[in-house]
């Protein structure tokens, strides 16, 4: 049986490379059993109508800042709207949860994005890397956090399924429809590996957060 194809973009929206790796390495150890394919502007396969029609899922990582990674990516926006809009799944971490937003971002989601560091009662205020409390699911765990955003819905949003929010109460992550399709977002990294928080000097209490990696993935699937 053929196995669904998940593309993950490796590019200079995406840096360093290792946001792209920790995202491919989630979805090769998902229980879906996806194929894993790279794409980006110097990568094998580019970002276009062609390539993202043989895929199920297409995942766009972290990086650097907002509107540095938009200008990367903006001329890629009609074609993965129209991706998720005609029934495929898009996932994104950090900077491609901001992506998913509209200001600017691909506009997928039933509202916007905003920086959470920046918000009343934030428990985080630092750009540096750190590890944040969530409730994913009523449950508090700790991820991975930079700069992470936070996901604002119009009063019209319908069938929004909230996975997480900070303690603050401002959604850390969700999944939504768009069209045909569907988007889930992060904005802390639930895909980091053990050694993103050994270079940086964290521990994190209850270890891991790849099966919260998984149940973003199985929301978007769903």
């Amino acid at each position: 049986m053929r196995r669904p194809l998940a593309l993950v973009y490796r590019g200079p929206a995406a840096k360093p490379v290792e946001c792209s790796e920790a995202a491919a390495e989630l979805l090769s150890s998902s229980p879906r059993r996806f194929d894993v394919c790279y794409v980006g502007p110097k990568e094998r396969l580019e970002i276009s109508p062609r390539t993202l029609a043989s895929a199920t899922l297409y995942i766009q990582p972290g990086g650097g800042g907002l509107k540095r990674g938009y200008r990367a990516m903006k001329s890629y926006k009609k074609v993965i709207r129209e991706f998720v809009g005609d029934g495929g799944r898009y996932v994104g971490f950090c900077l491609g949860g901001y992506l998913a937003g509209a200001s600017p971002g691909f506009a997928l989601l039933p509202g916007d994005t905003d920086q959470y560091i920046s918000t009343c009662g934030a428990t985080v205020r630092s750009t540096d890397e750190t590890v944040v409390e969530v409730l994913w699911r009523g449950r508090a765990r700790y991820l991975y956090f930079q700069d992470g955003a936070m996901f604002l819905l119009r009063p019209d949003a319908r069938g929004v399924d909230v996975l997480a929010r900070y303690r603050s109460g401002e959604i850390a992550a969700l999944a939504a429809p768009f069209g045909a399709g569907r988007v889930a977002v992060a904005g802390p990294h639930p895909e980091a590996t053990s050694d993103w928080f050994e270079d940086a000097g964290l521990h994190v209490p209850g270890g891991s957060g790849f099966d919260l990696g998984h149940d973003l993935i199985e929301a978007v699937m769903a």
